[in-house]
């Protein structure tokens, strides 16, 4: 599930922090690093569960309503087609994530003021209605309506922003690019799989994991000489008026291009100037891609680098 765009991300933020916090011990930063990847897997999960707890919320007012005093005929005999959803009821049962649940201790149980804020807004859109008036009755269609439901209030939901905040400092930087994942793995959910459906695994590989460290470690271990490439190349400017951050984005992506002879030039860049709209400032995308394309031709021409 891990990525390579979201294994960028968190050695930005790793190695930022490192240099903030006065270049604490190597090996604790990079725990911290793996650390802060896996948090991002647990939020994974977590969100998987979000789905289970609405529908366990929607059983509660079902029974809710049925022990009412005076219960009407809808009360007693409500449509009973969204708790009985069997992409849900596959979910529900899923080895992994029951094991996620026994070992995490994760649970919505203290967020019901949210799970009812939400609920509600799914139960009044046209997505729920016109769900609930279909005759039709498949695992497709279930699957289906999970997946709008997500896409359309879960995705973009700044109450979801605040618990998940509340909970992890880490959750809402990574929130964007794990709601993909979440998509991902409810297309992916086939009815035949039943409990035995896997979920994306943490790392894809163990060469993704070795990214990671190899990465993480050259940005720092190389310092001096990626600064220098850097200072070399911004002429008009001392190293210590270029925004820290740039600095940081720049000296991770020369670790990248240098060390890893398999990653194209344009693939490092891309992604860096990326980051660089994210975490820095409004002009700085265009200053990272600028320099990082100077120092690459400068390589090239001094026989330094030798890949496209």
């Amino acid at each position: 599930m891990i990525n390579r765009v979201l294994i960028r991300l968190k050695i930005v933020q790793i190695v930022y922090a490192y240099y903030q916090n006065g270049n604490k011990n190597l090996d604790t930063a990079e725990k911290e690093l793996f650390f802060s990847l896996s948090k991002a897997y647990d939020l994974y999960n977590y969100l998987l569960l979000l789905m289970i707890e609405l529908t366990n919320f929607a059983h509660k007012r079902i029974d809710a309503a049925k022990n009412k005093l005076v219960p009407s005929e809808e009360d007693l005999a409500p449509c009973m087609k969204f708790v009985e959803n069997k992409f849900i009821a596959q979910l529900e049962v899923n080895k992994q994530l029951s094991e996620f649940v026994s070992n995490q201790k994760k649970t919505w149980a203290n967020e019901t003021d949210f799970i009812k804020e939400l609920f509600d807004k799914i139960v009044s859109s046209d997505i729920y209605k016109e769900y609930m008036e279909s005759e039709e009755s498949s695992y497709t269609q279930d699957r289906e309506l999970w997946r709008k439901i997500y896409k359309n209030f879960i995705m973009t939901n700044e109450s979801l922003d605040q618990v998940l905040e509340d909970q992890s400092l880490y959750w809402n930087d990574d929130k964007e690019i794990v709601d993909t994942f979440v998509i991902k793995t409810i297309k992916k959910f086939e009815e035949k799989q039943g409990a035995n459906q896997k979920l994306l695994p943490e790392f894809k590989d163990d060469e993704d994991q070795e990214f990671a460290r190899r990465l993480f470690r050259r940005s720092i271990l190389n310092e001096d000489y990626y600064r220098h490439l850097i200072s070399e190349n911004t002429k008009n400017w001392d190293l210590d008026r270029v925004a820290f951050m740039d600095v940081i984005i720049m000296q991770i992506a020369m670790a990248e291009i240098l060390s890893f002879p398999n990653i194209p030039i344009s693939v490092s860049l891309n992604e860096y100037v990326e980051i660089a709209k994210l975490y820095s400032t409004a002009k700085s995308g265009g200053f990272i891609n600028g320099t990082l394309d100077g120092i690459v031709n400068q390589l090239k021409k001094d026989g330094k680098l030798t890949k496209n």
